[in-house]
């Protein structure tokens, strides 16, 4: 893996924030388990549960809290 991968949290607009905290969501999913079959064996077991879903809504809400916090809210 490229440990190069988040050279900065600055991004240009909200929404590049909000992509950039999906991508530190699934990077650290990728980080906990490095490998790419597991990872889609895990993946059949939470797609329909609702909780699930909503724990990765929230750890999404997180990342972008700090990315906005880092960007000072794009004022």
């Amino acid at each position: 893996m490229d440990e190069n991968w988040l050279p900065t949290l600055k991004t240009d607009t909200p929404q590049e924030g909000y992509e950039l905290a999906v991508k530190l969501s699934r990077m650290s999913i990728k980080f906990m388990q490095p490998d790419a079959d597991v990872r889609s064996a895990m993946r059949l077991m939470y797609e329909y549960d609702t909780q699930a879903l909503i724990s990765a809504s929230q750890t999404i809400a997180e990342h972008f809290q700090t990315i906005a916090a880092a960007n000072d809210y794009w004022k």
